[in-house]
Formats: C-alpha cells, sequence, structure tokens
C-alpha cells in the first residue's frame, strides 16, 4: 500500500497539500449534499442509519451502532424515533431472543430512493460545469473515493 511521502520534503509538502485540499473539498461538498434533503424531518444520522440499513438489509442496534460509530444507547435512541416515524420496525432476531433485528419499512426505501434522485441530479448538475477531462478524471476518481469511504 503507497503510503505519503516521508523522505523528500517537496513530495511530502504536495502529498500534503494533497490530502489537505482532498479533505476541504470531500467536507465541502459533503455539506451541500446534506443540504440536498428530502425530508428535514430527519437528522443527517437518521439518514445514515437509514441508508446502512438499505445496504445491509437488516442489523441490530449493536451492529448498527458500529457501523455508525456511535455508542449502542444513541442508537437505541435512533432506532427508537426511526421507528415512531415510521421508517423501521424492529423484529424477533432470529437465533437470540434478547436481540431485535432492525429493518427498513417501504415508506423509508421509497424515501431514501427520493433523496437519491434529488441528489443525484443535484450533483449532475454540478458536474455539467465541468469540462471533459475533469469529467473524465472525477470518473475515474469515484471508485477510488468510494474505496477511501469504505476503509
Amino acid at each position: 500500500m503507497p503510503e505519503l511521502s516521508l523522505g523528500d520534503d517537496a513530495a511530502a509538502d504536495a502529498d500534503a497539500d494533497a490530502v489537505n485540499a482532498l479533505r476541504s473539498a470531500v467536507m465541502r461538498l459533503s455539506r451541500r449534499l446534506k443540504h440536498q434533503r428530502v425530508d428535514e424531518s430527519l437528522s443527517p444520522t437518521e439518514m445514515s442509519v437509514l441508508g446502512t440499513l438499505a445496504r445491509c438489509g437488516h442489523a441490530t442496534p449493536g451492529e448498527l451502532a458500529r457501523k455508525e460509530h456511535v455508542q449502542p444507547p444513541s442508537m437505541t435512541r435512533i432506532v427508537a424515533m426511526l421507528e415512531a416515524k415510521g421508517l423501521v420496525r424492529l423484529e424477533p432476531h432470529p437465533d437470540d431472543r434478547r436481540q431485535k433485528v432492525v429493518t427498513q419499512t417501504e415508506q423509508a426505501e421509497a424515501m431514501l430512493e427520493e433523496s437519491r434522485r434529488k441528489r443525484n441530479a443535484w450533483l449532475a448538475e454540478l458536474a455539467s460545469g465541468l469540462d471533459e477531462d475533469e469529467w473524465a478524471a472525477l470518473r475515474t476518481a469515484a471508485p477510488v473515493l468510494e474505496k477511501l469511504a469504505q476503509l
């Protein structure tokens, strides 16, 4: 796995500058994307939990807490709020009666689909301002950014 340049001062400075620029750009773009929400009543964390459930199908509150990097009591509160809004349901765990499994509802699926559509349209409109070389670079970078997001 390549590491940031440490030996050559110029290369190390260039790597540090690139990391700084990437962090800044990703954070600004993320903030702007968060404003393209369909349901303003949901917090970004609640939306993230629904997105995680969309990807993994179902999970226990403890598994969700680990995936979302929050404490289990916080996830219990988040799941309770989502359940009260009709966006998730709690079902008995198939192997452990002490646990519950969280599953998103059809209402959540529809809301997430509409949110993706709205955000994709906004991002496509933004990307229409790029020239062909920039768009090609972005298409190439997308899988790399996805990999970074999964690490």
